[in-house]
């Protein structure tokens, strides 16, 4: 079965994005040798993204290509939008289409966010592994990594990666 995987940045406080969407801060930690944090690693190890309908509008808002072309890509929306060439609108209940998409064939799934998502996901257990790429920064206020929700849910540290400039990865697992 297909696992679904919540990648993302995020600041020590807690947020993946300014109140407006903006993720500018990401560039606050100088990165002279560009390093991609393992970005190019974990890519090639899903075939499908997920996020939801604010996070697809900043994608878009970021101008220039789509950024995944090669993958199968689902919005969820709960307003009807038409398709696209590389998007496919979802506005079935996520508990009717998540267990779908998790039993077909393919790479892993990588659920890009918003927090909104992000907390459906969780409270629902959808999430089977969580790799969140930690920037030394205090934006004080933005998107949480979890909008919303409530519940507990208990995952356990698999891995640690320490990158230049102070920037941590943190890779959980879902414990069963």
């Amino acid at each position: 079965m297909r696992q679904i995987k919540l990648y993302t940045a995020i600041s020590l406080d807690g947020f993946i994005a300014r109140t407006d969407g903006s993720i500018d801060w990401l560039d606050a930690v100088p990165n002279p040798e560009n390093i991609d944090y393992g970005y190019n690693e974990f890519y090639g190890t899903i075939d499908t993204t997920l996020m939801g309908y604010r996070t697809y509008e900043q994608i878009l808002d970021f101008g220039g290509d789509f950024p995944y072309p090669d993958k199968k890509n689902y919005v969820i929306s709960y307003i009807p939008q038409v398709g696209t060439d590389f998007v496919e609108f979802i506005h079935e209940p996520l508990a009717e289409f998540i267990p779908q998409l998790k039993n077909r064939a393919g790479k892993d799934v990588w659920l890009i966010g918003g927090g909104r998502l992000n907390a459906k996901m969780l409270y629902n257990g959808f999430i089977d592994q969580i790799i969140l790429t930690m920037f030394p920064v205090m934006l004080g206020s933005g998107i949480h990594l979890f909008e919303g929700g409530d519940g507990e849910k208990l995952f356990e540290l698999r891995e640690t990666r320490r990158f230049p400039g102070g920037i941590l990865q943190l890779i959980y697992d879902r414990k069963e």
